[in-house]
């Protein structure tokens, strides 16, 4: 894909994150067709114009922690979303990949 990624093209791959599964920064990158491009998503989603309809709470880092910054009221926020889908958390508190991580 040429061009530079775009809000639309974000919000379009995080819409179709399926409920109890995260994606990472990196991998919505990869599937708007981006890859390297990891911070952009993350701005997007920081200005999410539509948190209800968009799932940003659904991205997270690649290690599976969760965004401090997270910009609808905090990483607690976060995990109360993912927890409320029954995202499995590791004994540190990152999000358990290998269960819940998803490429789309």
């Amino acid at each position: 894909m040429s061009g530079k990624i775009t809000p639309e093209t974000v919000y379009d791959v995080v819409a179709r994150i399926p409920e109890g599964r995260v994606m990472s920064y990196g991998a919505v990158a990869r599937a708007a067709g981006f890859p390297g491009n990891a911070r952009a998503v993350g701005r997007y989603l920081h200005v999410n114009p539509r948190p209800g309809m968009i799932p940003c709470h659904r991205v997270v880092f690649s290690d599976g922690s969760l965004a401090p910054a997270f910009a609808f009221g905090g990483e607690d926020a976060q995990r109360a979303l993912l927890e409320k889908e029954s995202v499995k958390f590791t004994a540190d508190g990152r999000v358990n990949i290998k269960e819940c991580g998803i490429d789309i």
